[in-house]
């Protein structure tokens, strides 16, 4: 057995079922060999946005795995590995690369050299010795520490060289989980306890250690409201009457209310990047902060209580000593935040009734929010937004409910990601309805990818917002718009989607929405990929304060 043979036995043994791809790299052959689906993909970023999409929603059990060739191949990678590095998101990338005694001639290009920045580790097959140890580490880093993208590079005639069967014992690596000092938790509940206006910041972490269930104990518990990082969403249910909302650059008034006037911010499986994609934290305030990795302790806040760790083992350990001081029925029923949060909520929703019922034509995008909103059914769907525009409309109004309901993200924030994040989604949950709204800026980074859903019979939805610009930048550039069209485009998106074998639907009036929406639940439940070309208008407005 070689060296590509080896490894893909390996990744059966993982258990990863599928992997995206685009040749060429013999390893796509050796997977296949193995009974392991190979999905290709129209290009490599595409291809590694898909492998992200599929490990966000499983937990850091099950990850998403791409293989592509060196050379051009990985060159044309760095965008999806930038995005999964931005967003912690564990994925395994196995490029190839130069022979060795080409290896450090230039210009062959090596990726995991060169991507050192947007990975978590990488590491180079130099021979064939190596092959079981060097993939019992990726799959360590993958399960354990900081999530982030893994890479394993094989150079081309390292590929062909045989293993020794001496050499191929492998054996799975464990997750390991970590938890906070005793003495560390007595702290954080101490500052909790005593502080005026405490509240929770809620962060992808959350989601990865499935401890939703014990975020909600904890804030009913303390009576503190719970605010979700972009991220984050979904991992607190936005109908509960501590929830305080998201956010990216735009939120909710009660989020933004609280996060300005909180004297105690506990922060729960979040990183805490500064970001201009994100809310931020105001000065002032006492942080405790958890997070698996603690290089990310102090980081980018000065924090009086660090509790590295799992977030699940941190959030029972913090409920527990809750308990224990205040009895198992904690603070409830003894404050008025969620009357607080209730009227803010109202009032806040009363200034934007309107636009999210509006029937102007074009179609304010905000009415498709709406539409939204009361269309879908929130626990069997699984919905995201694109970059831009579409991220800071939908992020403070869609109401996610159950884990994993909303996929969140952009801490960078690339365009065109909404569609293969997707497939990689649908791939993950099958029975769920997946959805994605992007701009016909963001369509053009990706839009061919329709056909890899269709051809992989992973039926998706896309909502275009076809408003003939880029949404984001109406007013940024008057001279190079007015003497060159810079960001205006034009595009019939249903007929493109048509033309790739989807089923496309053209929406032009405010009363069309829903029954599109509906037809296209259908649709998608019948096998068929969908995509909604909705002529909408360049609306500029964005809940910020």
């Amino acid at each position: 057995m070689n060296v590509m043979e080896a490894v893909a036995r390996i990744l059966k043994t993982e258990g990863v079922e599928w992997i995206s791809c685009f040749p060429s790299n013999q390893l796509i052959e050796a997977v296949a060999k193995e009974g392991i689906r190979t999905l290709m993909f129209r290009q490599e970023r595409g291809a590694l946005m898909a492998a992200d999409g599929y490990s966000r929603l499983n937990n850091r059990k099950k990850f998403g795995v791409t293989i592509t060739q060196g050379g051009p191949g990985s060159e044309n990678s760095m965008g999806g590995l930038a995005q999964a590095y931005s967003d912690n998101v564990p994925i395994l990338y196995l490029p190839g690369g130069p022979a060795l005694n080409q290896y450090s001639v230039k210009p062959n290009f090596s990726p995991t050299r060169t991507y050192a920045s947007v990975s978590k580790c990488g590491e180079v097959i130099t021979q064939p010795s190596q092959v079981s140890a060097v993939m019992r580490r990726a799959f360590h880093a993958l399960r354990n520490g900081r999530p982030g993208p893994v890479i394993v590079e094989i150079p081309s005639d390292v590929g062909t060289m045989e293993v020794a069967e001496a050499d191929l014992n492998y054996q799975p690596p464990k997750r390991a989980l970590q938890a906070p000092a005793s003495s560390d938790v007595k702290d954080a509940v101490s500052l909790l306890l005593n502080a005026k206006k405490p509240v929770i910041w809620s962060g992808m972490g959350v989601l990865f250690a499935e401890a939703s269930p014990e975020l909600t104990e904890l804030a009913e518990l303390t009576e503190i409201p719970v605010y979700c990082t972009m991220p984050g969403k979904s991992s607190f249910d936005d109908r509960h009457p501590l929830a305080l909302g998201s956010g990216s650059a735009s939120t909710s008034l009660p989020a933004r209310k609280w996060l300005q006037e909180s004297d105690v911010l506990f922060a729960v499986g979040s990183s805490m990047t500064r970001t201009g994609y994100g809310q931020p934290i105001p000065g002032g305030k006492v942080i405790i902060q958890n997070v698996e990795s603690i290089e990310d302790i102090n980081k980018d806040f000065s924090v009086d209580v660090g509790l590295p760790g799992d977030a699940k083992l941190t959030l029972q350990a913090l409920v527990d000593e809750v308990k224990s001081q205040l009895g198992a029925n904690g603070r409830k029923g003894q404050s008025n935040v969620a009357k607080e949060i209730a009227d803010l909520h109202d009032a806040w929703m009363g200034e934007w009734a309107d636009i999210l019922n509006s029937e102007e034509v074009p179609i304010n995008t905000y009415r498709i929010i709406g539409e939204l909103e009361r269309t879908l059914d929130k626990e069997n769907s699984i919905v995201t937004h694109d970059a831009g525009a579409p991220r800071d409309t939908i992020m403070p109004f869609y109401t996610a409910t159950t884990p994993h309901s909303y996929i969140g993200w952009g801490k960078t924030t690339h365009l065109g990601y909404g569609i293969p994040l997707m497939i990689g989604a649908k791939l993950a949950k099958p029975d769920k309805f997946c959805l994605n709204f992007m701009g016909d800026g963001a369509f053009g980074m990706s839009g061919l990818d329709i056909e890899t859903s269709v051809r992989a019979g992973a039926p998706i939805t896309t909502i275009v917002l076809n408003n003939g610009g880029m949404a984001t930048y109406p007013g940024g550039y008057p001279t190079a718009n007015e003497l060159y069209g810079a960001t205006r485009m034009t595009g019939d998106y249903a007929k493109i989607a048509e033309g790739m074998g989807a089923v496309g639907i053209t929406v032009t009036q405010p009363g069309e929405i829903a029954p599109a929406l509906r037809r296209a639940q259908q649709l998608n439940a019948e096998g068929r990929t969908v995509l909604l070309d909705i002529h909408s208008n360049l609306e500029a407005r964005r809940s910020q304060f």
